[in-house]
């Protein structure tokens, strides 16, 4: 039997370090030579998801073909990192059932220390009025309950949140 895959789950606001934190991981489990592929949000919406908005119902869809491709992946023995803001609870957990061998992280920054590291100036466009639907401005986000990682990322250094993220696949019998 081949080894067991995982999903991976990044969720937090934009700018809370998703991507950095996947990415970081990614190289982490490929310097192991273990098979890997990060699914970054952002990608995810340009490639599969062109068509979908942010109204609730396009965030949730687009959330469903990101679990649709990690469950494939994660069931043929991948480590799958999905960096995905996913704002929506039920939606994350529906995908949880969906894949199983699942770790969500939370990666939880303030909403200030995020505006503040807003590169695309997507929070001062939200604040501006010229994005609607914008998490954590004029949409809901909802922190998980339950993740089995949470990195504060205005508190801790990027390589303790991703040592923390290691443990936890190596608790849960991902990795050696």
């Amino acid at each position: 039997m081949g080894r067991r895959g995982v999903t991976v789950w990044f969720t937090g606001l934009s700018g809370a370090g998703k991507t950095t934190l996947s990415c970081g991981v990614a190289q982490q489990l490929q310097a192991l030579g273990l098979p890997v592929e990060v699914l970054d949000g952002d990608l995810v919406r340009q490639h599969l998801s062109k068509e979908l908005g942010f109204s609730r119902a396009d965030r949730d869809e687009n959330v469903r073909r990101i679990g649709f491709v990690a469950e494939m992946l994660t069931r043929h023995g991948v480590i799958v990192l999905v960096s995905a803001i996913s704002p929506y609870r039920a939606t994350r957990q529906e995908v949880r059932q969906q894949i199983g061998n699942f770790i969500e992280v939370f990666v939880d920054a303030p909403l200030e220390v995020c505006e503040q590291r807003d590169v695309k100036g997507l929070y001062r466009k939200a604040r501006a009025g010229l994005i609607r639907h914008f998490t954590g401005i004029d949409d809901p986000y909802e922190p998980p309950e339950y993740p089995e990682v949470v990195c504060k990322t205005a508190e801790q250094s990027i390589s303790e949140c991703i040592d923390l993220v290691m443990q936890s696949l190596r608790s849960h019998g991902y990795l050696q």
